[in-house]
């Protein structure tokens, strides 16, 4: 080729070219003012045998370099920007000087099989997102193929951005629009990427819209899709077609399946695809067994579980944890104890380590069919692997059941068998000795702790006082309080709290008082609930005018009065026909915000009537049911009195529901 230039050599060059030829000069005229040059032309871009223009693997270094370096430098986190938005210190000026600085050496600036290379190592979907749209501006003639979107399709799926279906359904309008027909990859990248709903049935229609066909991958991505979104019917369907096709799955798929119909208790179908399996020598495994003996169990099909386990057995398949676990789930259901500890013993035998899971289940169908008599021989079969918290669960369980002799059988059993004990078993046994009345064994066990490597907390002794406190066994509270205070662990406010309600109640009222006095001299200071305590015992042993007092105490402390608090004085009052000062209360306690519950209403219900205040009850009465509580048997009892007439204080009524109670801290 041959280039004319004309150039005259006292006038400036003022146009600079982006573009640098290589040229050899031939001929000049004798003048200087004209010159003949030949240009050497660029070397074409090597190709394959098809005609494909190949890669330059220099180039997709250099740029994915330029893009990275500033991106790692300069980008926040991907995952958590919007892909859209996202704003870089330009590194797409420098890649474009990079890419025309090639020129004319390659006069392509970059190919469509160069951007997807470059796009493949872009992880980011910021990034990938934001270099896709420049690549056009490279060149007027530069046009995205189908493999690039699929490319930036498949960095999508991987992002996390709120913003990646949208994005996508972009992609797809600027397919449509630029006429770029996808491939059938597209299609399975989308279902994998969408999954459910519309979007599932529009990458379905792209496939009659693009004149594509189905393969093997894309039923399998698709039956995946309709599992994801709990749809085993579609999913069943697809299978279907995909059998009359000639296409069949791998074992995940199969797996993927048989627990989606099981799960939703469709056994008929998924026997079909279970012998189609077989039939299709696609060997089931051990998950394949697990899913159909967990079906057959949860159906009650028990003799059916069994099977299925041996016929697992008989194909070499060796069951894991889940496997053992749901064989004997669905023998437990089916109530055939033998058979579960039979099993149980195999499992032990094949060195397969029970769990907690495990444990309960044997104990629920050995309790559900009386037959705790098995549980020592569950204990000696497992005992390489039982631990204290396996023995702390038995004997939590079997408290919370009611079984409290064998729960403290098996924990004596783990106190002789481990030097240290669980603070958790050791607990729940406190607490169900103390539940069964057991306050001896209780204490005996309180003082024994420290022989197991535990020490004795605040907590233990509160739960072992509260149930001396309800059997009223004050003489050993004592004892054991005494103990406390010189051995530790120190009283807390929930201790001063039990004492003062278990004395109050048993009307020893002055020891009751000391132990409050004590409370406010300790670091432990008095709240609602301890004052609540104390007033109850004042007032319920006649001392109203010292109760009263400690009311108006605690509100100088700061504490607010609770609607325990105000039914208890008011019941006070009442009992020594003090109804005017009742009154008063039930007034000031409106007045606060503290709203009066059915009890504070019957208890100044009764007070009224038995003074016969007889229109200011039928007025409080109106009040109750105007604050939406409704009446109970005490209230129509109080109603019926009333609408008969009769005053009369000397006569039998049912015990006050107020009556002694107090709340307790440790309810």
């Amino acid at each position: 080729m041959k280039l004319n230039h004309c150039h005259h050599p006292l006038r400036p060059t003022r146009r600079h070219f982006a573009t640098k030829y290589t040229a050899k000069i031939t001929s000049t005229s004798s003048t200087g003012r004209s010159l003949a040059a030949e240009v050497t032309p660029p070397r074409p871009l090597p190709s394959d045998p098809r005609g494909y223009l190949l890669p330059r693997h220099h180039l997709i270094c250099k740029a994915t370099q330029i893009l990275l370096s500033h991106y790692n430098n300069h980008g926040p986190n991907p995952s958590r920007q919007n892909p859209k938005t996202l704003s870089f210190s330009d590194p797409f000026s420098d890649l474009s000087d990079y890419l025309h600085s090639l020129q004319p050496q390659c006069p392509t600036v970059i190919t469509p099989l160069e951007a997807s290379e470059i796009l493949k190592s872009l992880k980011s979907p910021s990034l990938a997102w934001k270099f896709f749209q420049f690549c056009p501006s490279l060149s007027p003639k530069f046009r995205h193929e189908s493999f690039t979107y699929n490319r930036l399709l498949l960095i999508l799926s991987n992002s996390t951005s709120p913003e990646r279906f949208d994005m996508a359904r972009d992609l797809l309008r600027d397919m449509d629009r630029f006429g770029i027909r996808g491939s059938i990859s597209t299609v399975n990248i989308l279902i994998g990427f969408f999954g459910n709903g519309q979007d599932l049935e529009m990458c379905v229609g792209l496939v009659k819209k693009w004149d594509l066909r189905f393969n093997a991958y894309t039923y399998k991505c698709l039956l995946q899709a309709y599992l994801r979104s709990r749809d085993s019917s579609k999913g069943f369907d697809v299978y279907l077609e995909m059998q009359r096709r000639g296409y069949k799955l791998d074992i995940f798929g199969y797996n993927m399946l048989l627990d989606a119909l099981a799960k939703d208790s469709k056994v008929d179908k998924a026997y079909i695809v279970f012998e189609d399996m077989k039939r299709m020598h696609c060997e089931p495994d051990a998950f394949t067994y697990t899913i159909m003996i967990r079906m057959t169990g949860k159906s009650g099909k028990t003799d059916e579980s069994l099977a299925l386990f041996q016929a697992m057995l008989e194909k070499g398949c060796i069951p894991n944890l889940i496997a053992y676990n749901t064989i004997i789930e669905a023998l437990a259901k089916g109530r055939m104890v033998d058979k579960v500890i039979l099993i149980f013993s195999k499992m032990v035998e094949d060195d397969c380590q029970p769990n907690e899971f495990t444990y309960s289940v044997l104990l629920n169908v050995l309790v559900a069919e009386g037959r705790l008599n098995k549980l020592d021989d569950i204990v000696e079969l497992s005992k390489k692997y039982i631990n204290k918290k396996i023995y702390t669960y038995f004997v939590r369980t079997l408290n919370k059941l009611g079984h409290s002799s064998e729960a403290h059988r098996l924990f004596c059993n783990m106190w002789n068998y481990h030097d240290k004990g669980d603070r958790d078993a050791y607990m729940s046994m406190l607490e169900s000795l103390c539940s069964a009345g057991k306050t001896t064994e209780a204490i005996d066990l309180l003082g024994k702790i420290h022989e197991k490597g535990l020490t004795t907390d605040t907590m233990m002794y509160n739960t072992v006082f509260t149930s001396l406190g309800r059997l009223k066994q004050l003489s050993h509270i004592h004892d054991l309080f005494e103990k406390m205070k010189q051995d530790g662990p120190p009283p807390d406010i929930f201790t001063y709290n039990i004492l003062i309600s278990s004395f109050g109640r048993s009307g020893k009222v002055d020891i009751a008082v000391k132990f409050f006095e004590e409370m406010e001299s300790s670091n432990c200071k008095p709240d609602v609930v301890t004052y609540n305590s104390l007033i109850n015992c004042l007032g319920k042993h006649g001392d109203v005018d010292e109760a009263h007092m400690r009311f108006r105490e605690m509100q100088e402390k700061g504490l607010n009065p609770d609607v325990v608090t105000y039914s208890t004085l008011i019941e006070c009052f009442g009992k020594t026909d003090k109804v005017d000062m009742a009154r008063k209360l039930f007034d000031e306690m409106l007045a606060v915000g503290c709203s009066p519950n059915l009890i504070t209403y019957n208890i100044l219900l009764d007070c009224l009537e038995r003074c016969g205040r007889t229109s200011e009850a039928v007025d409080l009465y109106a009040k109750l049911k105007q604050e939406g509580l409704t009446p109970d048997s005490f209230t129509y009892a109080v109603l019926e009195r009333l609408q008969s007439g009769g005053h009369s204080r000397l006569r039998f009524r049912r015990q006050n529901p107020i009556t002694g109670w107090v709340v307790s801290p440790l309810r």
